[in-house]
């Protein structure tokens, strides 16, 4: 079975009320809104008289909510061949003890021009 799938594109702000009945009708409240309907004589009807409001489609199936949803989402424009490895150093990871050592906590090695005063740190 097919479906009309209705998409209003234009509002229907200032039209007569004839106008916004049809479209109440069809369950087509805001813009970008989009409604299936099966193919039949009434439906079409309905889709003539705001024929400049809408855009329709017809679908062999309805999509659900999620279906469409993932349809709009764009291209992430990327993607992964294969995770890159992540680094660690002696079970910690290295980014974590890069920060120790300006925090001053790693005794090793003390990055000059931070010192700790009252619990904070203060950059000379």
């Amino acid at each position: 079975m097919s479906y009309f799938r209705i998409t209003l594109h234009r509002s229907a702000i200032g039209l007569p009320a004839r106008t916004r009945g049809v479209l109440a009708a069809l369950g087509l409240h805001k813009r970008s809104q989009t409604v299936y309907h099966p193919v039949e004589a009434q439906f079409a009807g309905m889709i003539m008289k705001v024929k400049e409001l809408v855009k329709v489609e017809e679908v062999e199936r309805k999509l659900d909510k999620w279906e469409v949803k993932a349809e709009r989402r764009p291209d992430s424009g990327f993607y992964l061949e294969k995770m890159a490895p992540r680094m660690e150093d002696e079970g910690q990871k290295v980014g974590s003890r890069v920060l120790a050592r300006l925090r001053g906590e790693d005794e090793s090695q003390v990055v000059e021009g931070v010192r700790r005063e009252g619990g904070g740190e203060v950059r000379v």
